[in-house]
């Protein structure tokens, strides 16, 4: 039977969702006889439009100015601001910065992502920028499409060349070269601010922080939405904006699990949301093994394959942290995961639902950023892919308990040499916040460590922008010995 629907998708950029905006599109939805909705792997809204109010549907967008796009979304790690990421200089209005610099629409997916968090996935984009330590750089990895192998720029690229960067590798990666060769082509062709890169980032190792219910941030909340099912009633999200619009609660955010998250409720209004939550029966505390999964978009079957094995787990007690499990029903999709459940071709191109066969795949190191798939199982049934999902659990823990940390705590506890924190003075660029530090000195304009700043020639200036002398002001650093 044909279709009677339209899938559209309404890009979010970063996960960000303006409430009003939201609103607006809700209610265009409506009109259109839409009762559900549904959020996206890269953080988009995805709904489904029945073909005959399609172009009254198309027509009410446009007319209020809300983009209908086919290209794929800007993914990032701006909803786990301020709730899983504290300790880093990749502040909310950077990410902003960094949205406003893109002045086209990637036909390509673009990632923007914090080094220190593990929330959200890393390499699933074509152009992955991700933050370095040193403040306003970034390491960018590009993967062909279609491929999983990566390229690391060789280079730490500043955060105001990022879009044009951006911009110059999709048209050379649109074009079929190489991404070594994009690299060369960018050298000769784009001039932008970088600095030598220290060689390859470590990442932290993977764990998949609880994002459902209500939480404390600071002086107010922070609730985390998941629907099983992945779909939210149409009524409810106007609601939701409608509270978010009464209370000044700012702007919703939606995540690579589907799920929707809402920053800063103040304490005196969590009452709204508890209300809220009640009057449409939706459940915020799910088990932890439910909410590290990652399935296709628009996949029944994917979720089928999901929910059998979580029951298999319920039953078992199977203990899940620091996995994260994609189920692939298509043959060419990437997701994220260190655990990988995908679906055979069918044998004889039988459609039989019991013909159907599994792969059991595990990453290299169960490193959840790796593309390198290691066979566990193949040619699994459904009825087997519990156990053997689950044997592979208890794997990765013996695997990980075959270092004794208990007894690597204990020496640490016994080392004689203690670390202290000191402050110290250094100087900063206020156009580009570029740091000179006399105990460095600065090695681009042949300034020997040791040089203070009082002793810099007045023809100095900022090594990255450029701007001069006395644009530089004093701060205090925390220093680690």
């Amino acid at each position: 039977m044909a279709r009677q629907s339209h899938t559209i998708q309404v890009n979010f950029r970063g996960g960000i969702i303006p409430p009003g905006i939201l609103l607006e599109l809700l209610e265009i939805a409506e009109a259109a006889t839409v009762t559900q909705v549904r959020f996206g792997l890269r953080q988009q809204l995805l709904l489904d439009v029945p073909y005959k109010l399609l172009p009254a549907f198309n027509t009410a967008c446009h007319d209020r100015q809300i983009d209908l796009s086919e290209y794929p979304n800007m993914l990032s790690t701006y909803p786990a601001a301020g709730i899983f990421l504290h300790d880093t200089w990749l502040v909310e209005g950077i990410y902003k910065d960094i949205f406003n610099q893109f002045d086209y629409l990637p036909l390509l997916k673009v990632n923007i992502c914090d080094s220190k968090q593990t929330f959200v996935p890393l390499f699933t984009g074509h152009i992955n920028w991700i933050s370095s330590h040193t403040a306003h750089y970034w390491h960018l990895y590009l993967r062909l499409p279609g491929s999983q192998e990566l390229f690391r720029w060789p280079e730490l690229i500043y955060t105001n060349s990022i879009a044009a960067v951006s911009k110059a590798a999709e048209t050379l990666m649109l074009r079929g070269l190489e991404p070594a060769a994009v690299f060369n082509d960018i050298k000769a062709l784009l001039s932008y601010i970088f600095r030598e890169s220290d060689g390859e980032p470590e990442f932290p190792a993977f764990h998949l922080p609880y994002y459902e219910g209500f939480n404390k941030q600071d002086n107010s909340y922070w609730l985390g939405i998941y629907r099983r099912d992945e779909t939210f009633p149409v009524s409810f999200l106007k609601e939701v904006c409608r509270l978010c619009m009464e209370t000044r609660t700012g702007q919703l955010y939606s995540t690579p699990w589907k799920s929707l998250v809402i920053k800063n409720i103040d304490a005196g209004h969590r009452y709204l949301w508890d209300y809220l939550l009640g009057k449409y029966a939706i459940n915020v505390r799910h088990a932890a093994n439910e909410l590290n999964w990652q399935v296709e978009d628009n996949s029944e079957d994917g979720l089928i394959i999901k929910r059998y094995i979580i029951r298999h787990f319920d039953v078992a007690d199977v203990r899940t942290y620091g996995l994260c499990f994609s189920v692939r029903m298509k043959e060419q999709t990437s997701l994220f995961g260190n655990i990988v459940i995908r679906k055979k071709a069918s044998r004889h191109g039988s459609k039989l639902k019991y013909m159907q066969r599994y792969d059991i795949l595990y990453t290299a190191g169960f490193n959840a950023n790796s593309a390198v798939l290691a066979p566990y199982r193949e040619d699994v049934s459904k009825e087997q892919l519990g156990p053997y999902v689950a044997s592979l659990c208890k794997l990765f823990y013996e695997q990980r308990s075959e270092t004794d940390m208990l007894q690597h705590f204990v020496k640490a506890q016994q080392s004689p040499v203690m670390k202290a924190d000191t402050v110290r003075k250094v100087h900063q660029c206020v156009s580009c916040l570029t740091v000179y530090d006399e105990t460095a000195g600065d090695e681009w304009q042949e300034v020997p460590a040791g040089t203070s700043f009082t002793a810099l020639p007045e023809g100095y200036c900022c090594s990255v922008c450029e701007a001069g002398k006395e644009t530089f002001r004093e701060i205090a650093v925390t220093v680690t010995s």
